[in-house]
C-alpha cells in the first residue's frame, strides 16, 4: 500500500485516525497509550500484510526474537562474555536473515559465473522494508548491549518501534533511543497534528507532482536501452533521474514523518537539501541522514572512526561504503556506486582537502553536482554494464554521438519541468518573501497546502506512473 495511493489517503488513514484518536481510557493515562500503542502497532501489521501477508511471518519472527535477545542481553548484562555471545548471535542472526533474501540469488549467479558451475536457486522476492527494519532491530539489540537504553520488557511497545507504518517502509531509519520516551508518553496536541498534515502534503507533494513527473521522461528516455542514446539526451535523463530519487525519497520521508506527528511521534530529518552540498563529504550530511548516522554509530566508531590514524581510517571508510553499496542492492552496479563515494571521499579527505577550499564556492556547487549525477547512473542502472553504456553515452562517444532530433525534443519539452524541479531541490523557493502579517502567513500556507493536496487527487486519479523507488531498496 503506497502513502501516494487513494486506499491508504481516504481509507485505511481515516479508519486508523478514528481507531487511534477515539479515547477508551479518558481517566488512566497510561491505559489509554497502551490502547493507542495498540491500535498502532495492529494497524502496522495490516498495512504491512496488505502487500505481502506472507512475509509478515518473518517480521513476526523478527519482532519476538529482538525482543528477546534484549531481554537475554538484560539478564546477563554483569557477565561480559555471556552478554557478547547473545551479541554475535543476534548480529548473525539478522544479518543472515537480510542476506538470505537480499543476497542469495546474488551470490549463487557469482558462484556459477566463477566456477562456470549451474547451480540453481529459487527467485525470493525482496520483502519490503526488510533492510530498514532489520537495522531498526540492530540499533536496539546493540544498544541494550552498551547500555545506551534500557531493555523494554513490553512486548507491545517494542513491536510498535518495529512495525510502525509511517517510516517502515522506506524510513527514516528510526534508532531506538529517539522514540524510547515517545512510546511510553507522547504529546497529541492540534497543534502538532495540524504540521504533520502539512508535513505530509509537502511530501505527498514532492512525490506525486515532482517525482512522478520528472521520473516519467527518464523512464521514456531509457525505455529503448541507453547504449545508442546521444550525450545531451543521456544528460538530460540522469538529471531527471537525479531530481526524480530525491523527491521521491525526501517525499517519502516527508510523509513519514508528517505522519508520525499526527501520531505524537517526533521522527528524526532524512533530507537536508542535500543538492545543495559544496563537498561530496557535505552531501552525506545531508541526503539519507538517519542511513549515514546508523553506519556511522555501528560500524564506523566501533571500526576505531578517525582515531586511529591514517591508514585505519581509510581501511574503515572503506568497510563503511562498501556495505552501504551492498545495503542498497545485490548487483556489482550497487557496490560500484558505493566504492564511487568511498573513493570520493578518502580523496576529499586526505588528498584534495586543501585544494577545495581554495575553489570558490560556486564552482564547488557545480562540481558536486556533476559528480552525484555520475553516481546515479550507477545507482539507476540494472546492472554494472549497462551503467558503463550509459557513462559512455554521456561522453558522446557512445554510439548515439553528441546530439539528435530526440535530444532536441526532450530539451524542448522537458526543460520547463527541469527548471522547477531544479529550483526547488537547490532550496530556492524556500527564500521567497512571506506575508509578514501572521494571519495572513497562515493563510497563504494553508490556501497554499490545499491547492497541492487538490492537484495530487487530481493526478492519483487520472495517471498511473506511481513507483516508490526506494521500495525496493
Amino acid at each position: 500500500m503506497l502513502f501516494s495511493s487513494a486506499t491508504f489517503l481516504f481509507v485505511f488513514l481515516p479508519i486508523v485516525f478514528l481507531l487511534y484518536f477515539v479515547p477508551v481510557f479518558r481517566d488512566d493515562k497510561k491505559k489509554e497509550i497502551t490502547k493507542k500503542n495498540l491500535v498502532l502497532c495492529a494497524s502496522s501489521l495490516v498495512f504491512y500484510a496488505w502487500g505481502e501477508p506472507v512475509y509478515i511471518v518473518l517480521m513476526l519472527i523478527s519482532i519476538f526474537f529482538n525482543y528477546t535477545i534484549g531481554c537475554d542481553l538484560d539478564k546477563n548484562f554483569a557477565d561480559p562474555k555471556t552478554k557478547k555471545r547473545i551479541l554475535v548471535f543476534a548480529v548473525i542472526f539478522n544479518l543472515g536473515v537480510l542476506g538470505f533474501f537480499k543476497y542469495y540469488g546474488f551470490v549463487i549467479e557469482n558462484i556459477n559465473h566463477l566456477f562456470g558451475l549451474s547451480l540453481t536457486h529459487a527467485n525470493l522476492a525482496l520483502p519490503v522494508g526488510i533492510s530498514f527494519y532489520t537495522f531498526q532491530a540492530l540499533s536496539y539489540v546493540i544498544d541494550v548491549y552498551r547500555g545506551d537504553v534500557k531493555v523494554q520488557k513490553n512486548l507491545l511497545p517494542f513491536a510498535l518501534y518495529i512495525t510502525m507504518f509511517p517510516q517502515l517502509i522506506a524510513g527514516p531509519i528510526v534508532q531506538y533511543s529517539d522514540i524510547e520516551a515517545q512510546l511510553k508518553q507522547r504529546t497529541i496536541s492540534i497543534r502538532k497534528f495540524a504540521g504533520g498534515v502539512l508535513f505530509f502534503i509537502r511530501g505527498l507533494g514532492k512525490k506525486v507532482l515532482f517525482a512522478n513527473f520528472i521520473g516519467a521522461i527518464y523512464t521514456d528516455i531509457t525505455s529503448g536501452g541507453v547504449s545508442s542514446l546521444p550525450a545531451v539526451t543521456s544528460w538530460i535523463g540522469i538529471f531527471c533521474y537525479t531530481m526524480q530519487i530525491y523527491f521521491d525519497f525526501s517525499g517519502y520521508s516527508d510523509m513519514a514523518i508528517g505522519l508520525g506527528k499526527m501520531f505524537g511521534f517526533d521522527f528524526i530529518q532524512n533530507f537536508d537539501y542535500p543538492y545543495t552540498a559544496s563537498s561530496i563529504t557535505d552531501f552525506w550530511r545531508r541526503w539519507h541522514i538517519s542511513l549515514s548516522s546508523w553506519f556511522r554509530d555501528y560500524v564506523y566508531i566501533p571500526l576505531g572512526g578517525n582515531r586511529k590514524g591514517t591508514a585505519r581510517t581509510i581501511f574503515n571508510i572503506c568497510v563503511v561504503w562498501s556495505l552501504t553499496g551492498l545495503w542498497h542492492g545485490a548487483a556489482w552496479n550497487f557496490v560500484a556506486w558505493g566504492a564511487f563515494y568511498g573513493i570520493l571521499l578518502i580523496l576529499e579527505k586526505f588528498v584534495f582537502k586543501s585544494l577545495l577550499e581554495k575553489i570558490p564556492m560556486p564552482v564547488r556547487h557545480v562540481l558536486t553536482m556533476l559528480i552525484v549525477m555520475i553516481g546515479w547512473v550507477f545507482f539507476s542502472s540494472n546492472s554494472l554494464g549497462e551503467a558503463g553504456s550509459y557513462l559512455l553515452s554521456m561522453t558522446g562517444f557512445g554510439k548515439g554521438g553528441f546530439a539528435d532530433a530526440q535530444s532536441r525534443y526532450y530539451l524542448s519539452t522537458s526543460l520547463f519541468p527541469m527548471l522547477v524541479t531544479g529550483l526547488s531541490a537547490f532550496g530556492v523557493f524556500k527564500h521567497f518573501p512571506k506575508p509578514k502579517d501572521k494571519t495572513q502567513r497562515l493563510t497563504v500556507q494553508v490556501v497554499g497546502y490545499l491547492v497541492i493536496f487538490i492537484f495530487c487527487i487530481i493526478y492519483l486519479v487520472s495517471e498511473t506512473y506511481n513507483p516508490f523507488l526506494y521500495f525496493r531498496f
